[in-house]
């Protein structure tokens, strides 16, 4: 009998096989703590993944701006809020998106919660 967490609907649990699968992936993402690697990757995308090795899945999902595809693909939601933040969003906004709610909605759930 294993002690495997139950499924939570609608979420991918970051495990040891999904941060295997997203190594290069956070690693990139990772990277845009710096300025410059932020630039870099503004600058020519495909050259920026390519240099990370990131999978099909990875770069079309990072092409089409698909943070819940990233998440399928083995991103893990704390690096990934560093490639959020070069398109304006924050991790509320990714939360939202997890949830299938509007940004408003996740806050007004995660303010009920901390009230609870």
């Amino acid at each position: 009998m294993t002690n495997k967490p139950e499924p939570i609907f609608g979420t991918t649990l970051f495990d040891g096989e999904q941060a295997k699968k997203g190594y290069a992936l956070n690693k990139m993402c990772y990277s845009f703590n710096s300025a410059d690697n932020r630039n870099a990757f503004k600058g020519d995308e495909e050259a920026y993944m390519k240099a990370y090795g990131l999978n099909d899945e990875q770069a079309t999902a990072i092409r089409t701006r698909n943070v819940l595809g990233l998440i399928a693909a083995g991103g893990n939601v704390y690096y990934l809020a560093k490639f959020a933040g070069i398109l304006g969003l924050d991790v509320q906004d990714l939360g939202a998106a997890q949830t299938g709610m509007t940004k408003d909605e996740f806050k007004a759930k995660l303010l009920a919660a901390a009230h609870q």
